[in-house]
């Protein structure tokens, strides 16, 4: 990997961090417990209910999604980033830069 491919990486990386801490700042506000008083009926504070699980599933995931990504922006700099975990083969940089934060090839991830 040229240092070309690299810095292309890297700004997505940045790019992607950044639009994953507006969506987490998102995802908090609208995982808030449900109180009961705010309740309209009985179908709506269910919904509401079902609402906050999705978002809680998915608050969980961009945690998680920002956390490989910030690992990657540590990692692009060294030797390994690039390659398989598994295996040690090369990750293609077009899967790189379409999920920065993949530490498996194709192969391997199947």
């Amino acid at each position: 990997m040229n240092d070309e491919q690299k810095s292309e990486i890297r700004t997505k990386i940045e790019k992607e961090i950044a639009e994953c801490r507006e969506g987490i700042a998102r995802l908090e506000k609208s995982a808030k417990p449900i109180a009961p008083d705010n309740a309209v009926g009985r179908l709506s504070r269910m919904g509401g209910i079902v609402d906050q699980g999705v978002s809680n599933a998915t608050l969980e995931q961009n945690r998680q999604k920002l956390m490989m990504l910030e690992q990657a922006l540590k990692n692009i700099d060294k030797p390994g980033f690039g390659k398989c975990a598994l295996c040690g083969c090369p990750i293609p940089v077009e899967r790189l830069l379409a999920v920065p934060e993949c530490t498996l090839c194709v192969k391997c991830a199947e």
